[in-house]
């Protein structure tokens, strides 16, 4: 897996064999920076990569100007593989990884305000309902903040109904739901 754009493009990733693990393909990582550069500045910015995995979603902000990345991962073996990607591409200073569950990262007090979320869960996972909730209630994005919640078209019923809108975009088989601050 490789690094679609910007200052680290072309770098790659490692991803660990697991059926746990779904990674975002690039035309989809690449069609949704696309929209996601024409709603965002991404220069200075704090995002948080939830349901992180190999962290492609993190690296790709990071590559486009982001400062910090923060990463959710609960998954001791995934989470290794993420941090030795944190290592090779020499982000130490930059990225943070929280191992622990989404669910539980999404009550955490005293946490930091994000201008992006970025929440890529495995696709049949529905704890996604309650984690969006959360940071909404929460206070986990700043005033301008997005959420971006990446979904399968096959959970679109249950996902409609739990996140109260249809998804932002549509991307091959992949939605997209958008949520700001008030929704």
């Amino acid at each position: 897996m490789r690094i679609t754009s910007g200052r680290l493009k072309g770098r790659t990733l490692k991803v660990p064999k697991s059926d746990l693990i779904r990674p975002t393909t690039d035309r989809v990582r690449e069609s949704l920076f696309a929209v996601l550069e024409n709603l965002i500045d991404f220069e200075e910015i704090t995002v948080c990569d939830v349901y992180a995995g190999s962290g492609s979603l993190g690296f790709e902000s990071y590559s486009r100007g982001a400062s910090t990345i923060h990463f959710v991962e609960k998954n001791f073996v995934i989470y290794k593989n993420l941090y030795k990607n944190i290592e090779t591409l020499g982000l130490r200073e930059q990225c943070k990884v929280f191992k622990t569950d989404a669910v539980k990262f999404s009550k955490m007090k005293n946490h930091s305000a994000y201008d992006l979320i970025l929440a890529d869960p495995p696709f049949f996972k529905y704890d996604v309902h309650i984690v969006v909730e959360n940071f909404l209630k929460n206070g986990f994005l700043n005033e301008d903040g997005l959420l971006i919640v990446e979904r399968s078209i096959q959970t679109e019923r249950k996902d409609v109904e739990a996140f109260g809108k249809k998804a932002f975009k549509k991307i091959g088989d992949s939605l997209i739901y958008l949520f700001k601050n008030g929704d």
